[in-house]
């Protein structure tokens, strides 16, 4: 089966610290591959390096069948991403927004306005369109952004910790959408601590710990292992560090 993604070696280091070491996984062409991982595992840095937005310190990828280091433009133009820190104009309003990120991928006019106005009518937007991108909750920031990864409609998506701060109504909304992005062909990449996304939403599922692939198989492969929940927590148990308990508060 052809891939999206293929991470060969991908590596980051921070001062001593090796944030990504060495990362091979392959994301197969329409899948949704769920990347779980317990916080500072290198999920995010990982999605970094893989949209181009920060150099590995070795390895590669190669994505839509594109070396990332030779043709970055390219792929930039193929993929959409919600980021960690979502990099919206807080000085514009969702509609102007999206006008200019549109307009950057060189959809006519007409085309992105009739598609801002469907995705914010969608998300529950289109109520707020003349409020500044930096009057908006967190939540709506993230519906937002998830509408500018969208609209040029690419073949392949990256969401980091898209659902955090939305509310239950608006996730659902955006399960559906990413659920229908899916059915027509564009591979998702999905980070997320929910557990409950990762068993409804996604195909495959690779768990990271400590900048290592720890796991990686099918929905089905975890579920005859007892399920994702089972499986995560005897993983990142086997690397957890923290004490179980406070001194202070005494044993049962």
């Amino acid at each position: 089966m052809p891939s999206s993604i293929e991470s060969l070696g991908l590596t980051k280091i921070y001062g001593t610290r090796t944030v990504v070491d060495h990362l091979h996984f392959r994301v197969p062409k329409g899948a949704f591959y769920g990347f779980l991982g317990p916080n500072g595992a290198g999920k995010s840095t990982t999605i970094k390096m893989l949209t181009g937005s920060l150099a590995p310190d070795e390895g590669n990828a190669r994505l839509l069948g594109y070396d990332l280091k030779r043709s970055s433009l390219e792929i930039k133009r193929r993929i959409g991403v919600v980021p960690e820190n979502l990099c919206l104009f807080e000085n514009l309003s969702g509609p102007e927004y999206l006008r200019f990120i549109g307009r950057m991928y060189g959809l006519p006019g007409s085309v992105v306005d009739n598609r801002s106005q469907e995705l914010l009518e969608l998300l529950s937007l289109d109520s707020s369109s003349r409020k500044l991108v930096l009057e908006y909750s967190h939540g709506m920031r993230k519906k937002l952004a998830l509408c500018a990864a969208v609209i040029h409609d690419p073949e392949l998506l990256f969401l980091d910790e898209p659902f955090e701060g939305v509310d239950a109504l608006a996730t659902r909304t955006m399960r559906d959408l990413l659920s229908r992005l899916r059915n027509r062909g564009v591979t998702i990449f999905l980070t997320s601590h929910i557990l409950e996304v990762m068993e409804k939403l996604c195909t495959h599922i690779g768990i990271l710990c400590e900048g290592k692939l720890a796991k990686e198989g099918t929905q089905e492969e975890f579920l005859a292992e007892g399920g994702l929940d089972r499986v995560f927590l005897r993983i990142a148990g086997a690397h957890e560090t923290t004490p179980k308990s406070l001194s202070w508060l005494g044993s049962e």
